[in-house]
């Protein structure tokens, strides 16, 4: 199996069994985000515990695109810091719009699933919707945004 398959497996399975689907009741922070192009609704709630990205789910619809990156992003930013947060949010940004990205895929883990997104400018929006909805909550709570 090549890396291509590999990419393209993680996007299938964290799109049919998306991780931390759903809503935190009570939630520290909430955004709402949009793609008025394709249609992806979002909503994201977290928990903080200080600085730190306590818990977090996401719901909504969305393409296959947009499903996979917020489950795996939901993932990837448990547990981080509002600051690693914002460095892996511009190495997932630099990964998804630079064709000269200096960044190596495999080295953002299953994140790295998502490179195969910039040969389908289309298709970016998707794949960065549920990071600008997570970095609107961050910065302004409750904060809806859309990807126009």
């Amino acid at each position: 199996m090549d890396l291509k398959d590999l990419y393209r497996d993680v996007i299938v399975d964290h799109n049919k069994n998306p991780r931390n689907f759903g809503r935190l009741d009570p939630a520290d922070l909430h955004a709402d985000g949009h793609n008025p192009l394709c249609g992806d609704q979002l909503n994201v709630t977290v928990n903080m515990i200080g600085d730190k990205i306590a818990d977090i789910k996401f719901d909504g619809s969305g393409c296959a695109i947009s499903v996979a990156s917020a489950s795996l992003m939901t993932e990837a930013i448990r547990g981080k810091s509002r600051a690693e947060f914002s460095a892996l949010h511009s190495k997932v940004h630099e990964l998804l719009t630079k064709h000269d990205s200096t960044i190596d895929p495999i080295s953002l883990g299953k994140l790295g699933a998502l490179s195969g997104v910039r040969a389908f400018p289309a298709r970016v929006k998707c794949a960065s919707l549920c990071w600008h909805t997570l970095q609107a909550a961050l910065e302004h709570g409750d904060h809806p945004i859309s990807t126009e």
